[in-house]
């Protein structure tokens, strides 16, 4: 099959949220199973910084009276093509934010759907989030183009109708009062990243105000769980820690965590409780929970904790005024660091992801990779991936609670604590969930289900492979 990815995120090259991760890890595993997958993403400013980019284009288009042209590489470490966009509106060394940003992507969509039909033509388009909605709208006319539109989060969707209709152009049969609730009526499979979103999503709490849309629609909306790079994130190959270790050496973590300790500022023990987080710093993480409950749970434990993450300046002004309290026992990190936070992995005891609501994650399942347990609320993908810990009979790999209450997550932190204290248990805990499963082998596999159900085929089998139909630009 050919599929092109269209996404505003591609990691390593632009990553802010799992968006990046998915697209920049499924195409690499849907090519090992033979099909022929690119990505197109815009070209920003700090691109050039990471990787080398030819200098000839390889096509010169137009869209909503404005020139573009499209750069080919390849996605860093893989064999996946990569198609730049290059305009000045993405010239800024940054991926969102701006107020044009909701014409950048408008403008980017356009783009790429002209891509599609004059240089490139893919048997499907897998879009990604509101900054690709339009897409499914235009290609819904198209009978030898289907789509896909994956939902990363649905509280943001874009642009209004009326703003649409003054930056582009909205077909007489567009239907939907934004971006979001465009793609998902005109997309011919709609997904989200774990299957526990994909029914929660249909309910008010969580479905964003589009819950009855979603409902109306649930006949082709589904749930893959996100997967993570195995061989990227593999604490006993990881170069970035200080001692590199294996489920059947998980004797050897402990001097990662002393390792840590140490770098951060916290007081050495190794027989202190440590905490970890890599979020960004947003009420969807469950920082007003922590925010509220941390104080007392410092006092009554001998816990250290380490936050790594950047975002609203409130829980970041709050975190650094608790960290005052406690010298040598707490550390904020207000960065991005990928090289901290894999140490932040292989080194804490447990991992908190206490969301409101969480459409995968991706932290929990490399916090479970490297021997880190997970504390988390069952929403989302948080479900899938995480289950609570039963000492009784040996089962589960993290700890749980239920309620979006501050009380219900101090609970929580002392069931965890107690945990640790049997040392046994604790390490039995640690090699079952580095023993679970999470590659993307399992959820590439159901996406080319997913692609074989559009066109037709047979599970098992591919699409056929037609001659790639390249069309020579207009512009």
């Amino acid at each position: 099959m050919r599929i092109l990815f269209v996404s505003a995120e591609a990691a390593p090259l632009a990553k802010v949220g799992g968006m990046g991760d998915v697209v920049g890890a499924l195409p690499k595993f849907l090519r090992r199973m033979g099909h022929d997958v690119r990505i197109f993403m815009p070209y920003y400013g700090f691109i050039p910084d990471k990787t080398d980019v030819p200098k000839k284009p390889v096509w010169d288009g137009s869209a909503m009276f404005q020139s573009f042209s499209v750069f080919e590489t390849v996605l860093p470490g893989t064999d996946v093509p990569l198609y730049l966009l290059q305009h000045p509106s993405f010239l800024p060394r940054r991926v969102y934010g701006g107020l044009d940003e909701d014409w950048r992507f408008t403008f980017f969509a356009n783009a790429a759907a002209e891509f599609a039909w004059n240089h490139w033509k893919p048997q499907i388009i897998h879009c990604h989030d509101w900054h690709t909605g339009m897409i499914p709208v235009w290609m819904s006319q198209d009978p030898d183009i289907s789509t896909v539109f994956t939902i990363h989060n649905l509280a943001y969707q874009g642009p209004w109708r009326w703003r649409l209709e003054q930056m582009t152009w909205c077909p007489w049969y567009m239907q939907g009062h934004n971006t979001m609730a465009a793609a998902v009526q005109f997309a011919d499979r709609v997904n989200t990243v774990s299957p526990t979103y994909a029914e929660q999503i249909k309910t008010p709490a969580y479905g964003e105000t589009l819950e009855g849309l979603l409902s109306y629609i649930g006949g082709k909306v589904s749930g893959i769980l996100n997967g993570i790079d195995t061989e990227s994130y593999n604490p006993e190959t990881d170069k970035y820690l200080h001692q590199q270790f294996s489920v059947d050496t998980i004797e050897k973590r402990p001097a990662n965590k002393i390792a840590l300790q140490e770098e951060v500022g916290l007081e050495v023990n190794k027989n202190a409780f440590l905490m970890g987080m890599v979020t960004r710093l947003v009420e969807q993480k469950g920082l007003d929970l922590i925010i509220q409950m941390l104080d007392r749970f410092m006092a009554y434990t001998d816990a250290q904790f380490i936050v790594l993450g950047t975002g609203d300046r409130y829980y970041e002004t709050q975190l650094w005024q608790m960290t005052a309290r406690y010298p040598g026992r707490m550390s904020t990190q207000l960065l991005y660091n990928d090289a901290l936070s894999r140490r932040i992995y292989a080194g804490c005891d447990t991992f908190l992801m206490p969301s409101r609501f969480e459409p995968c994650g991706i932290s929990q399942m490399l916090a479970l990779r490297y021997g880190c347990v997970p504390m988390v609320r069952r929403t989302g993908g948080l479900v899938d991936t995480v289950s609570h810990h039963n000492p009784i009979d040996n089962t589960g790999t993290g700890y749980c609670f239920d309620r979006y209450e501050p009380l219900d997550l101090f609970t929580c932190m002392i069931r965890t604590w107690e945990g640790f204290r049997y040392k046994d248990k604790w390490k039995e805990l640690q090699q079952r969930g580095m023993r679970e499963d999470f590659s993307w082998d399992i959820s590439a596999r159901k996406y080319v289900h997913l692609y074989s159900d559009i066109l037709g085929l047979p599970p098992e089998e591919t699409a056929p492979e037609p001659e790639a139909e390249l069309i020579v630009g207009k512009g």
